[in-house]
């Protein structure tokens, strides 16, 4: 299915779980406890309900809420995405989305999943039946179409030996081409903690990739909070800046070090800030390293080269810059469907438009996800 010639893997392309999906597929011993989908007028309501242990909403959720319900771009989603809410947001209509767009593969991350792992004090246990149940659940959502769709698997951190036996179950099992964690830290360990050894160590053993993500709530602290009820600026500031921590942790402190051939990708959050960082992060590097980076062999940027994989938006014309510092081998696409700032189903089509010559388009649409992913 060739855009202007082209093939495209969306590297990040969202579902819609249906409210459900715990109560079904979660452990028996824990249904009494398992969220339910928050149902509303909005057709993309990604809010979770906690039968046992309501979690409050985010600082000024509830005031966000009511602001974008009032704003033009509420109102074309609510139309938009209309018929794929009444059917239930099937992998029909997920295939639907895909071939609106022009895609010919999709790696699929969550939308209420985002938000299912994010509280600091969720029992190990629990949260490791939420992973496994979410899991099991987009295997049987891939399997209409498993040569087109590919899921990504939910890790839970609050048990280091049950993460690194799910890696192993949603590979070997059901055939996932990667997994993903949220980029802001939701147990008091950072990326580069000593306690994550064995999950990298896995993710090599089984050559697969991780992707970060962020989302706009949770029950920790992330950047920007203190600009609620403006979520505005914290979906200008939130996102990448999380996204910005977690490479931190990657580049700086020696993960990819000791991971060679560990693949990350950092997901949803621009890639026009990457050369200033990096350049930040080398300065660093060069001046202090000696005292802050010792384990480092490279300069940092030298790792994101090797192993690190950024998004590009697609109407994110800063991207020249990132080109022309870093080339396009470290990029990949993502339409973002069927989130609220997707440019669904014109992604491709205003990408098209951005300054890029038809080499760096074909590795960011195709040959870096490609490899990223494992996907002939």
């Amino acid at each position: 299915m060739a855009v202007d010639g082209f093939k495209v893997i969306d590297s990040d392309m969202h579902i819609m779980e249906p409210p459900d999906l715990w109560t079904r597929y979660i452990d028996a011993e824990f249904k009494d406890q398992a969220p339910i989908g928050r149902l509303s007028s909005n057709v993309r309501d990604l809010g979770l309900i906690w039968p046992k242990d309501e979690m409050p909403d985010a600082i000024g959720a509830q005031d966000s809420r009511a602001i974008i319900a009032n704003g033009h771009n509420y109102e074309r989603n609510q139309r938009l995405y209309a018929d794929h809410s009444s059917r239930g947001w099937t992998t029909e209509c997920q295939i639907e989305a895909m071939d609106a767009e022009g895609l010919d593969l999709a790696v699929l991350f969550p939308s209420r999943g985002l938000h299912a792992l994010e509280h600091p004090h969720r029992d190990p246990k629990f949260a490791g039946a939420i992973a496994r149940a979410y899991n099991d659940w987009m295997f049987d959502f891939c399997a209409p179409a498993p040569d087109r769709l590919f899921g990504a698997g939910m890790i839970s951190v609050f048990d280091i030996d049950e993460a690194v036996h799910e890696c192993r179950r949603v590979v070997n099992d059901l055939g996932f081409r990667a997994v993903f964690l949220r980029a802001n830290v939701v147990n008091g360990r950072n990326w580069h903690d000593s306690y994550y050894e064995p999950l990298w160590d896995v993710l090599e053993e089984l050559n697969i990739p991780v992707g970060f993500h962020e989302a706009l709530s949770g029950g920790v602290r992330r950047s920007a909070e203190h600009y609620m009820p403006s979520i505005g600026l914290r979906r200008v500031y939130g996102q990448p800046f999380e996204i910005m921590l977690a490479m931190g942790s990657f580049l700086c402190c020696g993960v990819l070090e000791r991971h060679p051939n560990l693949r990350v990708a950092f997901l949803e959050a621009n890639c026009s800030w990457a050369p200033w960082l990096l350049w930040r992060m080398d300065e660093h590097w060069e001046l202090e390293g000696d005292v802050f980076m010792t384990e480092l062999k490279m300069r940092p940027s030298d790792y994101f080269r090797r192993q690190c994989f950024v998004s590009v938006e697609p109407d994110e014309d800063p991207v020249r810059h990132m080109i022309e510092d870093f080339g396009a081998d470290n990029l990949v696409f993502s339409t973002d469907y069927p989130h609220g700032d997707s440019r669904y189903p014109g992604s491709i089509t205003t990408f098209m438009k951005l300054a890029l010559t038809d080499e760096e388009r074909r590795k960011v649409l195709w040959e870096n996800c490609a490899n990223f992913y494992g996907l002939s």
